[in-house]
């Protein structure tokens, strides 16, 4: 086993005393003063997170598109230049290969994927590559930073002299800081207003500074991957290897919103078809601890005496203070307001089915 990767930014965790370890290759900051705080941070003010662990790939030429409308389950068709959208790659038996972002810049498209899958969607995506397509790695190259909360645009306002209030949600710009050029989508993985900047690896730590020396005044705090999963799983964003994965299909796991079957053929799109007509054996669904219990995933979930599911994610929430979670629950169990169980080790507790997402309110459309 090769040893772990670090990020540009992995010096500057250390001097911040963050807690550190692997995570899809890589040794990463999971807390720094501690998940909760920083979880409340971003909710409440900014947070400032390392993301350079995540892959970025250049498609380019003449098919990129038809490529690209073949290879994931949204409309690439409907992206104009400094727009991105949130999308997926499936095997042919609808099977989730990743899900992605897509950026549709000037003359090319940027994929984001997830770090684990960095090297296997790079080589699922050139095996399916004809030579009218270019595909380019440059994930070791691009650093990614990822600034989130309430305060997060004044933040960035500060330090990039930028006016971002004409920004959309899931679009983005592309300018020179000092020299580097540099891109920043309105997007994100938390549920507040956020940004995501991708910047070279050269330029990282300079930025990373400036943004924490800035952000003082706002109470900027850096936040690990601790609080990152603790607000996603609030939003019931899914969690590649967790909530998604080569086991499950987009329509189950309540993706259906970017599965986009009448753009024409897709790898999957058959299947998916097939699963959207007869509905889908078992869903995602979200689950609130009625009494004091932290679920947690592969935690059988059940109906009465019988078995119905098993949850995916779960966590104790900083923001409802109860125990919430995320799984797979069998057709005819699946509705809000249902009440199931889970078996917390070996003792049976209550919990009901509600409506995503678990926290409403959020700054995100701000």
């Amino acid at each position: 086993m090769s040893a772990p990767l670090t990020t540009p930014l992995y010096q500057a965790h250390l001097k911040l005393g963050a807690k550190i370890s692997p995570f899809a290759g890589y040794l990463m900051p999971v807390q720094y003063i501690g998940i909760g705080a920083e979880h409340h941070a971003v909710r409440n003010g900014v947070g400032l997170f390392d993301v350079s662990h995540m892959g970025e790939f250049i498609v380019s030429g003449s098919g990129a598109l038809d490529f690209l409308q073949k290879m994931t389950i949204n409309d690439v068709g409907a992206l104009v230049p400094g727009q991105a959208q949130y999308s997926a790659m499936c095997h042919d038996d609808g099977g989730l290969v990743d899900d992605l972002l897509v950026y549709r810049r000037e003359s090319d498209y940027m994929l984001v994927v997830n770090a684990a899958n960095i090297a296997g969607d790079f080589d699922w995506l050139q095996s399916h590559a004809g030579p009218e397509v270019s595909l380019r790695d440059i994930s070791v190259s691009t650093a990614l930073i990822a600034v989130q909360g309430p305060l997060s645009r004044q933040a960035l306002e500060g330090v990039l002299s930028i006016d971002l209030a004409a920004l959309e949600f899931y679009h983005f710009r592309e300018f020179d800081h000092q020299g580097q050029a540099m891109t920043l989508s309105r997007t994100g993985y938390t549920g507040e207003l956020g940004y995501e900047l991708y910047l070279d690896s050269s330029a990282a730590a300079n930025m990373w500074d400036e943004l924490l020396t800035f952000g003082q005044a706002l109470g900027i705090q850096p936040a690990g991957l601790g609080a990152r999963d603790t607000l996603r799983l609030e939003m019931k964003y899914c969690l590649y290897g967790n909530d998604i994965s080569v086991r499950t299909n987009p329509i189950e796991a309540g993706l259906g919103w970017i599965t986009k079957l009448d753009k024409g053929p897709f790898i999957g799109s058959e299947a998916l078809s097939g699963v959207k007509r007869e509905g889908p054996a078992r869903r995602l669904v979200c689950l609130k601890m009625l009494e004091r219990a932290i679920p947690r995933p592969g935690y059988s979930i059940y109906a009465g005496g019988q078995e119905v599911g098993s949850v995916t994610s779960g966590t104790q929430s900083p923001t409802l203070k109860r125990g919430i979670a995320l799984g797979y629950v069998a057709r005819g169990h699946t509705k809000a307001g249902t009440q199931l169980e889970i078996d917390v080790r070996g003792k049976r507790a209550a919990a009901e089915i509600v409506k995503p997402p678990f926290v409403s309110g959020a700054s995100l459309m701000a």
